[in-house]
Formats: C-alpha cells, sequence, structure tokens
C-alpha cells in the first residue's frame, strides 16, 4: 500500500491468519470425531470403588461444543489489525487496543530480534503491533515504512 493511493492504511497478520485458521477448523473436526466414539458403557475407579457410567447424547454435544470453543479461542490469533491515517494510528492486539494521535508517538520501531512491530510514545512506554509480524517479512517490512511515512508527515504538519 502506498501513500499516494490512500490516506488510510489497514495491516492484519498474513500467516498467522493461515495457520489460526487450519489449527482451529482441526481441532473442530478432531473434537467432532472424538464425540462420535463417546457412546455405551464405561468403567472407572472412583476412591477404590468400581463403578459404570454411560455416555449420552448430550455427552457428544458438549464434545463438540468445546471443540468449537477452543477453534474460536485459536482465532482469536487473528484479531490484530492497525489502521493508521495522518490523524493517528489504532492498533487491535490479541487483548486490548489502542487509539493514538500521532503527537503522542515518538517512533515506530521494528527491532531486529523482535517478534513484532511497536510504538514508541513519548513517555517511555512501548505499544506492541501484533498485526505487523516478522513472519510476513516483506509485509511487515512495508507496513513499518508506511506508518513511519504516515508518522514523519503528521510530525511535520
Amino acid at each position: 500500500m502506498t501513500l499516494m493511493t490512500t490516506s488510510r492504511v489497514v495491516y492484519r497478520p498474513q500467516k498467522i491468519r493461515w495457520v489460526a485458521g487450519s489449527l482451529a477448523a482441526g481441532v473442530v473436526v478432531l473434537f467432532t470425531v472424538l464425540s462420535f466414539g463417546l457412546h455405551g458403557q464405561a468403567g472407572f475407579e472412583n476412591a477404590g470403588q468400581i463403578g459404570s457410567g454411560s455416555f449420552q447424547r448430550g455427552d457428544q454435544t458438549a464434545m463438540i461444543g468445546l471443540g468449537i470453543l477452543i477453534g474460536l479461542g485459536i482465532l482469536a490469533f487473528c484479531r490484530p489489525r492497525v489502521v493508521a491515517d495522518a490523524q493517528g494510528v489504532h492498533v487491535r492486539n490479541v487483548v486490548g487496543g489502542y487509539d493514538l494521535p500521532w503527537q503522542v508517538v515518538r517512533a515506530v520501531r521494528f527491532d531486529r530480534n523482535s517478534a513484532w512491530a511497536h510504538l514508541e510514545l513519548l513517555d517511555d512506554e512501548q505499544v506492541s503491533i501484533h498485526a505487523l509480524q516478522a513472519v510476513d517479512k516483506d509485509y511487515a517490512v512495508d507496513g513499518v515504512r508506511t506508518l513511519r511515512a504516515l508518522h514523519s508527515a503528521a510530525q511535520e504538519s
């Protein structure tokens, strides 16, 4: 994305979306298959006493529901996004988000050994940008360059 074609840029992580989507689907399928194995009698030992129980249709449904919940938890890693324009930057991470004007941002950084980019604020705090991850390589570098250009333009005006 270039600044000439648009004044608002949006970046989302790329590779983690494929990984999380595939993994979430796999977990749901696995729990669904396992739920079909839950039927009949099951023996157990509780405090030295031997007993038995049986799996009902509700147990199978609960197992599928558990797989769906775990899959949704995995999909939360697809949530990060950064939206920036001439006025500021909105960062949404896996948990939490920040809406910052460019005036409180000192620098946009992406250190060599860092897993993702971050904003360095004037009060010496840092805000992680999970949407720009090192595993996305050129896409992340392009995002950081674009954010730096927007930050620089905002500082000049």
